[in-house]
């Protein structure tokens, strides 16, 4: 076959993924061999191995690169071979299929134009087909083929294929990846890989080179804005050299650059190349380079050259997707080592807002507090330094990054959105169990229910019954009460105005986050001031907290005669300063939710409005399902 292609003509990388078992190192041997593209001298190592072990030709036996790859029968590094077919000349990227060493295929698959995830027909899709396909979509591979491999296993069978070829689709929708090809072929008998098989006659699709030449080779990085990441800095007798590749755009001499994240900037004097009389004028990406600044500044590895006018992102704080591969699982706030280009730096996750299980590829539920092995995920984290980079979809070799755990890699990542940094401290705290999760549980709505009223107008005594009676009916209630309170968490407040005001305040807080565990919340406190329960109400209402006011409504000279703890005794005794009732004042409710006159009215009674009006509220039947939002996707609170 004719190797010789016109100068300047483009590579097509493809990137070969699938199962341990499923055949990849067999159809890549097999291509190789179909194409001419394997040396004589490897053709008869090959088999003077087979011979000399005794064992049957395996095309596979042509990539093997490593002893350790023969002896485990797995393929452990991640290969790059050549080949030309027809008017193109392709390069396998040989991405690992075995669990343990998933993690070379994040750097593999990187330059990929196209993916060959290969399907044993016999076996399906298995839980490891579905972590590559994963990793591919992570990766923004733009074009799939998937070869349905050892065919002749499932006898060439047209419903085999149909069924093989729509479960293929489905998975790659659910993942949101193309899918140009679902091409079954058979590695090990060379069928449907150059020429069709006759015993494929009912497949109308081309073979799977054929498809391969019929694919379009990825937009060139010469277009994509400048990104070049210093990876050393040289000293040559007065030279200062700054060293890297190119990964994408283009670079000349007399360029004015400006360096990431330190936004310093000058001109490019010279660049250099060995021998010296190679040294270009201009660099495109992909190739390697060293260049002269005309105004030597300081500048380190791990900086990022750009042009001025299309810089990259500059954060600390992002929100990416993350493939998992740690032994121990990412959890948030522990420290890992973030790489990005050239750039290092810790990183801690700060959120975790998804979690899709490698098995299912559904969403799990809850959402997990930390991402275990093989898990995808998306966070947001932060990491200790400015770092800079770009969105993936707008530049992958800079939107993609690792984490690494004790110096190992334990994660891949792309950047989906920088965010403006804020202090930790102001980073909101929000559960990953949805209020609607928790309704749908308990059988009920949560909510607060604050009882006002004087001393002894019976808010104790009702907050207290109704508190059990909800609870036989299958409805946790807790009462906060106002001695209890003031015996705790107010226990360093007194009895002025701005005293109470904060003492209604932490009773609101404590009432609001007690609600969205969940519970029924009933607030037995006198709350003496109409503008203090209006902030209680505003406080439960702005986290969307049922709040109700209840006005327990009793004349000061029956609770005056009632006094069931002798606190209006003991003012009288001048032991008790500003006495609500007596000499400081109580504000009536001016339009409270419900109005109890405990004087008028006995206990059951109170108890039999007050259970009336707060179950319907909170109970859930089946016809306030959907007017609550529970039959909604939880995931849309996420």
């Amino acid at each position: 076959m004719n190797n010789l292609l016109p100068l300047g003509t483009k590579t097509f990388n493809i990137v070969f993924a699938g199962h341990v078992d499923h055949g990849k190192s067999t159809l890549i041997g097999r291509i190789l061999w179909d194409t001419d593209s394997v040396p004589k001298e490897k053709k008869e190592a090959a088999i003077a191995y087979c011979q000399k072990n005794r064992i049957e030709f395996e095309y596979a036996f042509l990539l093997d690169s490593l002893l350790e790859e023969r002896t485990q029968n797995i393929t452990i590094d991640v290969t790059e071979v050549t080949f030309f077919y027809g008017e193109r000349r392709f390069r396998i990227i040989d991405a690992p299929g075995h669990l343990e060493f998933l993690k070379n295929m994040i750097s593999g698959a990187t330059k990929a134009d196209c993916a060959v995830l290969v399907i044993d027909s016999s076996v399906g899709i298995g839980e490891q087909t579905k972590r590559h396909a994963m990793l591919l979509a992570l990766l923004g591979i733009k074009q799939i083929v998937v070869a349905l491999n050892k065919f002749d296993l499932v006898h060439y069978s047209l419903q085999a294929y149909k069924i093989l070829h729509n479960e293929c689709i489905q998975l790659l929708e659910k993942l949101e990846l193309p899918c140009n090809f679902v091409i079954p072929l058979s590695a090990k008998s060379g069928e449907n890989i150059i020429k069709r098989s006759p015993h494929l006659s009912w497949y109308e699709g081309k073979p799977l080179l054929e498809a391969l030449v019929g694919l379009e080779i990825s937009a060139s990085p010469e277009n994509s804005p400048l990104r070049f990441p210093i990876q050393d800095v040289f000293r040559f007798d007065e030279r200062r050299l700054l060293a890297g590749r190119i990964e994408s755009g283009k670079l000349q001499c007399g360029d004015l650059i400006a360096f990431y994240p330190s936004a310093k900037k000058s001109k490019v004097k010279a660049i250099h190349h060995w021998p010296a009389e190679s040294s270009p004028q201009v660099v495109f990406a992909g190739k390697s380079t060293a260049i002269q600044l005309e105004e030597e500044i300081f500048v380190e590895r791990g900086e990022i050259i750009a042009h001025e006018n299309s810089p990259p992102i500059v954060a600390t704080d992002f929100f990416a997707r993350i493939f998992w591969l740690g032994d121990h699982p990412l959890a948030i706030g522990a420290p890992y080592t973030f790489r990005l280009a050239t750039q290092q730096s810790i990183a801690r996750v700060l959120q975790i807002q998804r979690v899709i299980d490698a098995t299912t590829l559904e969403d799990l539920q809850p959402v997990p507090m930390e991402v275990k092995k093989n898990e995808t995920a998306e966070v947001i984290f932060r990491t200790s330094a400015p770092i800079a980079c770009d969105l993936f979809e707008n530049v992958q070799t800079t939107g993609r990054f690792v984490f690494a755990d004790q110096n190992r890699i334990a994660g891949g990542g792309i950047i989906l959105k920088a965010l403006p940094s804020k202090p930790v401290h102001e980073i909101k705290g929000r559960s990953r169990i949805s209020a609607a999760q928790r309704a749908k549980f308990l059988g009920h709505r949560s909510g607060v229910f604050w009882m006002t009223g004087l001393s002894g107008s019976g808010k104790t005594t009702l907050s207290n019954r109704l508190e059990q009676i909800l609870f036989h009916r299958g409805i946790l209630a807790y009462v906060i009460d106002g001695d209890e309170l003031r015996g705790g968490l107010s226990k360093d407040l007194g009895f002025d105005a701005q005293d109470r005001k904060e003492n209604i305040r932490r009773a609101a807080e404590t009432a609001k986050t007690l609600a969205k565990s969940g519970l029924v919340v009933i607030v037995a406190l006198i709350s003496p001031f109409e503008e203090d329960r209006k902030n209680a109400r505003s406080i439960c209402e702005k986290d969307g907290i049922l709040f109700k006011e209840i006005y327990v409504d009793a004349p000061i000279e029956i609770c005056k005669s009632r006094d069931p703890k002798f606190l209006y005794l003991k003012a009288s005794k001048g032991e008790i300063p500003k006495m609500t009732g007596l000499d400081s004042p109580y504000e009536p409710p001016s339009n409270c939710d419900l109005h109890l006159l405990t004087a008028q009215e006995s206990i059951e009674t109170c108890l039999e409005k007050l259970l009336d009006f707060i179950v319907p509220l909170v109970r859930i039947s089946p016809d306030k399902e959907r007017e609550l939002g529970l039959l909604e996707d939880p995931a849309a609170e996420i």
